[in-house]
């Protein structure tokens, strides 16, 4: 239990301060995309006995170069090109899995398996979220200019094409992070919930890559519990946590919630119609 608590800290933390990027960029599709398409990769790490992080970012390189080119060079828009390559090589993986003979349930890879870390994936999932964690606070200020406005940065003296890439090999190891926590199928909900949560209690930017990693480990840790004590599963009841507190700040977070801002307009509508008019105020029905 401390080291699957363990686990969940780290991977909530990586997961929640990439996706303030990936919200304001708006590269939601896109993270769904790489997280599910390195599933072959990482399948084929584990035939070679290779890193588990390595196999994920060639094929997170592999799915965008393959986006790029179906987009590109045909009358494939984009969100169709993403879905067609992500989902074939999802395709990918679950055939390799099923023709992998292995000691090990490689249907971890997909849904998780909290309970199972061991001190050497603590080891790993640390590492790769130490080295994560580093580049994304070190580099910000270039991933933020390439959020709002990539000309801008690019008039700045950065590469866009080269913060591009970086932030996708970053999200490439940061689904590696998470697999172990939630697997590869629900990891695309740590890679946006926190991100989008933050975004609707705050308009500072510096001020979500502090709501966000602290909303996720909060709901790590009460996920946890709650699964602990009700005997559900861990991953998804880590993701169900973050889902609710989203729709709980969607609907009440004090300055763009759904009901405050009805609460306003009913207000707003109350003191108009109080106002007097030429012929005296209007009498209540």
């Amino acid at each position: 239990m401390t080291n699957a608590l363990a686990a969940t800290m780290i991977a909530s933390v990586v997961c929640a301060l990439l996706s303030c990027w990936l919200v304001l960029i708006g590269w939601s599709l896109m993270g769904d995309a790489v997280s599910h398409a390195v599933l072959p990769g990482v399948v084929l790490a584990y035939i070679v006995g290779a890193p588990f992080a390595l196999g994920a970012v060639v094929f997170g390189f592999l799915a965008v170069a393959l986006i790029g080119a179906v987009r590109d060079r045909g009358r494939i828009k984009e969100d169709a090109a993403i879905g067609v390559v992500f989902t074939t090589l999802f395709a990918l993986g679950l055939v390799l899995i099923s023709v992998t003979p292995s000691q090990t349930d490689l249907n971890h890879i997909i849904f998780g398996n909290l309970l199972g870390v061991s001190t050497s994936d603590l080891v790993q999932i640390a590492v790769l979220g130490a080295v994560v964690a580093a580049v994304l606070i070190l580099k910000r200020r270039d991933f933020t200019l390439y959020a709002f406005d990539p000309m801008h940065a690019f008039a700045l003296g950065a590469n866009p094409r080269l913060i591009g890439a970086t932030l996708l090999g970053l999200l490439a190891l940061t689904a590696v992070t998470a697999l172990q926590v939630v697997g590869i199928v629900l990891v695309v909900a740590m890679l946006i919930i926190p991100g989008a949560t933050a975004y609707l209690l705050t308009d500072r930017f510096r001020r979500m890559l502090v709501i966000a990693p602290v909303l996720a480990a909060a709901c790590g840790v009460v996920g946890l519990y709650v699964s602990f004590y009700a005997d559900t599963s861990l991953g998804g009841m880590v993701v169900l946590t973050q889902g609710v507190l989203f729709f709980l700040v969607y609907l009440f977070a004090p300055a763009r919630g759904v009901i405050p801002a009805w609460q306003r307009s009913r207000r707003e509508s109350d003191e108009r119609a109080q106002e007097p008019t030429p012929d005296g105020p209007i009498l209540a029905k």
